[in-house]
């Protein structure tokens, strides 16, 4: 340990943050972590956290980040040798939310890699899951790894990066490039595991998750930089495309594809530890990028893929809904903010946006899921693909429709097979975001009455047996039945 770090560390009064030396396995410096006083800048809903018996902290993470280089040929099989290359400063922020009592700590911290698509730091898989996290007692670490959501970049709107947010605040913060982002992300890990960023809270298990973006990156970053580094204890892989960016960190917004990459990219099949890549209808057709369709693969003992029907990749709950959401609204209030919408944070889109729920509740079962697996040994269940259909050479694939205009095949939840609307990942358009927000298309009341001629009382008999039949197959949690059927009876049309 150097002389300067000691002596930084040393110089920090109890008035100012005392900073924690962590050991790290996968950079050449070892990360210093400060405190930092007041409201860190992270959307995290507008319900109290303290109330729900959680706290919030943010810290500000530095040393010094290696980037890396590839080692031979990067194959569309995912199995990619990295090696460190150049090394770098930087200053970062991570947001941690963690129980008060250590009670009610399950063991298990969910290490999100914020997205920055929207042109600042998102916390989308927070957003999509926060109930689970919240009512089972996980911690949650949130991490700005990309330079975009310190410094500003290419992105699909200019958004409220963290300098531009809160300057003064975020002022000391400095970012090397995305090239550093994937051994940032294993020092938070470390960081996770080592430091006291948890307070008196000894995790067990470290699950790195990613969403859009992110998930694009982590595919990467499990491909070649988990083997070396090690840092997490299994990773939750929410909304990828097909592709994967560079070793080398190249960006994948505002800049060519990479022609010595493949257009899909595969997980490599000798994976260290449990993977859950959970998709939409969105991202395995595509929709203007290249789709996992391209990149699927049979589940092994270490990976399940879950494809799920009647869902989009940016839909109302989590864009909207889920601010809201802390599980003691009442129902009626849930409903309403689940109303199928045209717009989407200040944009308009052609039709209105994918409003079904079973996006949301599924990712729960699959935050469970995947720390069930590290803590156990028991896999989730496997999951059938969405039926698609093979495009021309060139042109996307297309999914194979039911009666009602629902996909077929993939997770099946009661939304779709006890449906009121046309629900879909695709068809959409207008504003930066529409491509990815999907469609609802509600049914007359002419098709609810053929489809249900008992009228409300029979379509929650049969929406209430479809939901016991995705909980008994393990994609809904028993947790959320009830408040599941008291929303279908608040959402169903009036005859």
């Amino acid at each position: 340990m150097s002389s300067k770090i000691i002596r930084a560390g040393m110089a920090l009064t109890a008035a100012a943050a005392v900073a924690i030396i962590v050991a790290v396995g996968s950079a050449q410096a070892k990360p210093t972590i400060t405190p930092v006083a007041g409201q860190p800048v992270l959307g995290l809903g507008t319900y109290d956290l303290a109330e729900l018996g959680y706290e919030v902290k943010e810290y500000f993470l530095s040393g010094t980040a290696a980037s890396y280089k590839r080692v031979g040929e990067t194959g569309a099989d995912g199995h990619w040798t990295a090696a460190p290359d150049a090394t770098a400063p930087y200053t970062t922020r991570i947001v941690v939310v963690r129980p008060k009592e250590r009670i009610r700590f399950n063991g298990t911290v969910l290490v999100e890699w914020l997205n920055v698509s929207g042109g600042a730091d998102a916390s989308p898989d927070w957003s999509i899951t926060h109930r689970e996290i919240l009512r089972n007692g996980y911690a949650y670490v949130g991490v700005s790894v990309q330079k975009v959501g310190i410094e500003g970049g290419p992105a699909l709107v200019e958004g409220a990066f963290l300098k531009k947010a809160d300057p003064l605040r975020y002022g000391p913060l400095t970012h090397p490039g995305d090239a550093f982002s994937f051994d940032i992300f294993s020092q938070a890990g470390f960081a996770t595991r080592w430091s006291k960023i948890l307070g008196p809270l000894k995790p067990k298990r470290i699950l790195g998750a990613g969403e859009s973006q992110s998930a694009v990156f982590l595919t990467t970053y499990i491909n070649a930089i988990d083997p070396l580094a090690k840092a997490y204890d299994g990773y939750l892989v929410h909304s990828r495309f097909g592709g994967a960016p560079s070793i080398e960190g190249a960006r994948i917004m505002g800049a060519a594809p990479d022609p010595s990459l493949p257009a899909a990219v595969k997980l490599r099949t000798d994976g260290r530890v449990p993977v859950i890549t959970v998709v939409t209808e969105t991202d395995v057709v595509g929709s203007r990028l290249s789709g996992f369709y391209g990149a699927r693969q049979p589940d092994n003992d270490k990976l399940r893929i879950w494809e799920i029907a009647g869902t989009a990749h940016a839909d109302n709950y989590v864009i909207a809904a889920s601010a809201s959401d802390s599980g003691r609204e009442p129902i009626a209030m849930l409903a309403a903010a689940l109303t199928p919408t045209k717009t989407m944070l200040g944009t308009f889109m052609d039709k209105p946006m994918n409003a079904a729920p079973q996006h949301h509740y599924v990712m729960q079962a699959a935050l469970a899921g995947l720390a069930d697996w590290v803590m156990t040994g028991k896999a989730p269940p496997i999951a059938g693909p969405l039926e698609a259909i093979a495009g021309e050479p060139g042109e996307p694939p297309s999914l194979a429709l039911d009666a009602n205009g629902n996909a077929r095949g993939g997770i099946r939840t009661p939304w779709v097979d006890v449906p009121t609307s046309r629900m879909s990942g695709i068809g959409n358009s207008g504003g930066p975001f529409g491509f990815l927000a999907g469609v609802t298309e509600p049914f007359d009341a002419a098709t609810l009455a053929r489809l249900y001629p008992g009228g409300r009382s029979e379509y929650l008999r049969k929406f209430e047996a479809a939901l016991d039949q995705s909980i008994a197959a393990g994609f809904i949690l028993s947790d959320d039945r009830a408040e599941i059927l008291a929303l279908a009876a608040a959402m169903y049309a009036p005859q």
